[in-house]
This record gives C-alpha cells, structure tokens and sequence, in this order.
C-alpha cells in the first residue's frame, strides 16, 4: 500500500531530524503522527550511553499525543538518516498498537521522497491487548 503525506509533514520530518540525540548509532530517526482529530505530532530518537534508556522517535511523538490529552492515532510516518526505507522497531509497534484507531497507516518515507505504507495489523499482526483497570 501507498500513500500520500502531506508536503508539510515531509519538510517538517527533515526538519526535525536535526533535533534527534544519535550519538551512539549515527542513526538519526524522526516521527511524525496525525491523531484522530487531525492535530500532528513529532518526536525525534533520543539515545543514551545506557542504551536501554534511549527513546524511539515514535514513542518520542506517543509522548507528545499524550501529552496533549490525545489518545488515537490515525497515521504515523516515520523516516530517518540512512538511505532507503525504516519501519518502526516491535516495541514500538506495541506501542502504536495501543493507541492505533483500526486500519492506522504507518509510512515509512526514504530521503529521496519514496515512501510505502501498511496498517498497523499488517505489522504487528497479533499485537496484544490488555483492557485497562476499571474499564
């Protein structure tokens, strides 16, 4: 599946790959997510010398949904500094699943403009579920 992105969130995803923390890999990574309500969000990776404490640039931009008092998320792009296509790591599928309207597109963009999409079901095909306390 294909898809077209919107000509200010591809300035504004290279933009923002300036912002991103990769000293460690060299591989910087931006984010940018429409909720549901139309409102975009960007978040950029953030490592750190403990690796395991380094933020994805998409649960970076989950952050900043939340943040804002937004829980859905209809479409996420994601791009980065190496050449070709990147699609988000499993943890970070989980992570979108949980906040993924069904059918959610995930687009990943190379630097030359070339992008490919799928659903988030069509990557994390089983992604799990836990209803929350009090639901």
């Amino acid at each position: 599946m294909t898809t077209s992105t919107p000509p200010g969130v591809a300035v504004e995803l290279k933009r923002r790959l300036a912002h991103s923390h990769a000293p460690y890999s060299g591989v910087r990574v931006a984010c940018a997510l429409e909720a549901a309500d139309g409102a975009i969000h960007y978040g950029v990776n953030v490592e750190n010398a403990a690796y395991p404490q380094g933020v994805c640039a998409e649960a970076s931009a989950i952050s900043a949904l939340v943040t804002e008092g937004r829980t859905a998320i209809r479409r996420i792009w994601v791009t980065s500094s190496l050449p070709g296509l990147i699609w988000p790591c499993g943890g970070c599928r989980q992570k979108i699943w949980e906040f993924a309207v069904p059918g959610c597109e995930v687009i990943s963009l190379a630097d030359d403009g070339a992008g490919e999409s799928h659903t988030i079901e069509a990557l994390l095909p089983l992604g799990f579920r836990l209803e929350p306390r009090g639901a």
